[in-house]
């Protein structure tokens, strides 16, 4: 089954990715993503876990797509 993202949940992790490289990530914007998975996890039966994964590899290797 292929794990289904939404944009706003691509936009969250990209927002929360660029200040992690720039060493500016708060807890509150990693909080932000993760309940936004978990969210997003339930809302669409799908395996937390794999969503976080999928979302990762979308956002930091945009190049594997």
């Amino acid at each position: 089954m292929a794990i289904e993202l939404i944009d706003e949940l691509i936009e969250l992790e990209r927002a929360a990715w660029a200040e992690q490289q720039a060493n500016a990530l708060t807890a509150e914007a990693a909080a932000r993503v993760q309940m936004a998975i978990t969210a997003h996890a339930r809302a669409t039966e799908q395996n937390r876990y794999e969503v976080e994964k999928e979302l990762k590899r979308v956002v930091r290797h945009p190049a594997a797509e």
